[in-house]
C-alpha cells in the first residue's frame, strides 16, 4: 500500500450520534488529498419519534464542548450535519449557528440546510419538488425555511409513516428512488432530498435519469459547497449534476 495524499483540507463533521449515512457519504465523495474527522453530536433521545420538537431541541442545544474537541484536528471547515436540526427553527437561527461555529473554531462554517440553499441558488432553482423521511410537521416547517430564501415548493413527498432516528437511515436506495420520484411535479425544476441520515447521494444520478432534473441532497450539498468555498477541484467521486456545474466554471477559470 502506497501513502496517499492528506496535506488538502481539514473538514470537521458535526453529525448526530444515531446517523449512519453522514459519514460513508462524505467518504465517497472525499476530495482528493482532503481528511474527514466527525465527532457524534447527543442532546436527543435516540427512542423517541425525530418530531420538530426533538429536532429543534438538538438544534438549540449548547454545542460549545463539541466544538472544542473537533477543533483540536484544527479543521478548515466544520460542517453541521442536521438538516431539521435548524431549518425547524428558521433561517436567522441557521445563518447565526453557521456565524457561531465560525467564530469558535476560526473555520469555515457550513450547516446542512444552508447549504441546500446555496446549492439550489447555484442552479438558479426556485421551484423544487421535496422528499424527505421526515413526519409532516418538519415538512411543513422546510417548504417555510426554502420559502423564507424565495424556494417554493411545489410538490413534497413522505415515506407515508413515522420513522425513528434508526429507520430513517434504514430506508434502502430503492425505496429513497420512489420517494423522490413521488415528488417530482411539472412545475418542479429540481429535487430536494433532505436529511443527511437517508441514503440519498448513491442514487442521485438514477433519479436524475428517471426524472430529467437536478437532484440536491443535504450531504452532497454540503460538499459542494465547501468545494467552492475552498476552491477544490472537481473529481470523479462527485454525484449529479450539481457538480457539473462546479466542474464547468473549473474548466472555464482554467481557460482565462
Amino acid at each position: 500500500m502506497s501513502p496517499e495524499d492528506r496535506g488538502g483540507a481539514r473538514i470537521g463533521v458535526l453529525v448526530p450520534f444515531t446517523n449512519t449515512n453522514l459519514e460513508p457519504d462524505m467518504m465517497m465523495m472525499r476530495p482528493p488529498g482532503a481528511t474527514l474527522h466527525f465527532h457524534r453530536l447527543g442532546n436527543y433521545d435516540a427512542d423517541e419519534i425525530p418530531g420538530a420538537v426533538q429536532m429543534a431541541g438538538l438544534g438549540a442545544s449548547d454545542i460549545s464542548e463539541d466544538l472544542r474537541l473537533i477543533c483540536g484536528v484544527q479543521p478548515d471547515v466544520v460542517l453541521y450535519g442536521c438538516t431539521s436540526a435548524t431549518l425547524t427553527h428558521g433561517s436567522d437561527f441557521d445563518a447565526d449557528l453557521a456565524e457561531r461555529i465560525k467564530g469558535s473554531s476560526n473555520a469555515l462554517s457550513l450547516t446542512a440546510a444552508g447549504s441546500l440553499v446555496e446549492a439550489l441558488n447555484a442552479l438558479n432553482i426556485t421551484q423544487i419538488g421535496f422528499a424527505s423521511p421526515y413526519v409532516g410537521e418538519i415538512n411543513r416547517l422546510a417548504a417555510r425555511f426554502l420559502d423564507s430564501h424565495q424556494i417554493t415548493t411545489v410538490e413534497c413527498a413522505d415515506i407515508g409513516r413515522e420513522l425513528g432516528n434508526y429507520g430513517q437511515g434504514a430506508l434502502s436506495p430503492d425505496e429513497v428512488t420512489e420517494l423522490a420520484c413521488r415528488a417530482d411535479h411539472p412545475d418542479a425544476q429540481a429535487l430536494v432530498l433532505s436529511c443527511t441520515d437517508m441514503r440519498s447521494v448513491e442514487v442521485v444520478e438514477r433519479i436524475e435519469s428517471l426524472t430529467g432534473k437536478p437532484v440536491i441532497t443535504s450531504n452532497q450539498a454540503m460538499m459542494f459547497c465547501l468545494m467552492r468555498a475552498l476552491a477544490m477541484p472537481w473529481h470523479n467521486n462527485t454525484p449529479g449534476r450539481l457538480f457539473d456545474s462546479l466542474k464547468a466554471s473549473q474548466a472555464q477559470l482554467a481557460v482565462q
